[in-house]
């Protein structure tokens, strides 16, 4: 009874995975698309062997066994601290482009791959303001070219591939500009130490500079 179920369930994650990823080349705007396209990796080989590479980086499987989460940041509190600290340069960010810290689609943990999508989910924006990417869709992909050089994960490349095509539908003249975009993130986050293994919440305080110096992060322009 149970295997069929999930056969079921996983046929259904793929119809849903390749409508998303259509409809996010036609709009990347959508970011409800990104999580029906990481529900539609959850059970892919790929995604499997992309957990166990997470796991096998420098202080990650620590974090995974401890299921560290941090609580939601509060956006206001973090604005008080000193304008140079993480914490405020991307509480700064997230108020003046009106985002929401919890704008993600929830997951329930119950084993290292859900967890590792939660935890990735839930730093997405502070990745984005260590980097320098900026949340436009050049940005996005240049963020998401760092991601897969980080994890090796399918929906980064899934990503990447919507964002190219996207941008030869709007306008081929950007291409070059993605492109570079993609060399510079993918070349920053083989050089970068993991970021997954970090607990960012625990040191707001700390200036953003020196997170970027111990990490081995030159950020982009």
């Amino acid at each position: 009874m149970y295997i069929p179920e999930l056969n079921r369930e996983i046929k259904t994650e793929y119809v849903n995975g390749l409508i998303a990823f259509i409809d996010f080349v036609r709009d990347a705007s959508k970011t409800d698309c990104v999580f029906d396209l990481s529900e539609a990796f959850r059970h892919t080989d790929t995604n499997k062997l992309a957990i166990e590479y997470m796991k096998s980086l420098p202080g990650v499987e620590q974090l995974v066994e401890q299921r560290y989460l941090a609580a939601t940041p509060h956006i206001e509190a973090l604005l008080k601290l000193p304008q140079d600290s993480l914490g405020y340069v991307y509480a700064y960010k997230m108020k003046k482009a009106n985002f929401d810290p919890e704008f993600y689609r929830k997951i329930s943990v119950a084993d290292d791959a859900t967890y590792l999508a939660l935890r990735m989910r839930q730093t997405h924006d502070i990745w984005h303001t260590v980097t320098g990417f900026g949340t436009d869709v050049v940005g996005e992909i240049g963020l998401q070219a760092f991601s897969l050089a980080q994890t090796h994960g399918p929906l980064s490349v899934a990503i990447i591939a919507s964002g190219i095509l996207n941008t030869l539908l709007a306008s081929s003249e950007n291409l070059p500009n993605v492109m570079n975009k993609i060399n510079q993130g993918y070349s920053m986050g083989i050089k970068a130490k993991p970021f997954l293994a970090q607990k960012w919440e625990e040191n707001w305080e700390k200036p953003l500079a020196e997170w970027r110096a111990e990490l081995g992060v030159e950020p982009v322009s």
